[in-house]
């Protein structure tokens, strides 16, 4: 089922959100300070490209320079790329056949906004080693 729903989410959105986030990533990579951003793009990019199945859990040693890196984040990359999720969600949730990708979208929006500190993981994987 997670397969059917991944390739139906790559043809309506997944492909055009992940062409976002590697525009995003490619633009902070031009820079040396902004390589650690545009790797975090990349990451997240392929999150948004194949979204059913995993799932994002904070980091327990994530500490201050995660909360700094989230604060530059969100000024040079994540308020536009949230602003993508919001406007693809909505598109989506006006069709009936939508509305489930447009509340994944709706879902990706706190990691697009705030992605250091997060890690990307399976949702079959025990919870232990999260």
């Amino acid at each position: 089922m997670k397969t059917i729903l991944n390739v139906i989410w790559l043809i309506l959105s997944g492909f055009w959100l992940f062409l976002g986030y590697l525009l995003a990533g490619v633009l902070l990579c031009i820079t040396i300070i902004g390589i650690p951003f545009g790797i975090a793009s990349f990451r997240i990019g392929v999150y948004a490209l194949w979204p059913f199945g995993y799932t994002t859990v904070e980091r327990r040693d994530a500490g201050a320079p995660s909360c700094v890196g989230n604060v530059l984040w969100l000024i040079l990359a994540g308020w536009w790329l949230a602003l993508t999720h919001i406007t693809t969600g909505i598109a989506l949730c006006l069709t009936i056949i939508g509305i489930p990708f447009g509340i994944a979208n709706f879902k990706l929006i706190p990691v697009s906004l705030f992605p250091l500190g997060r890690e990307i993981v399976r949702t079959d994987q025990p919870f232990a080693t999260r």
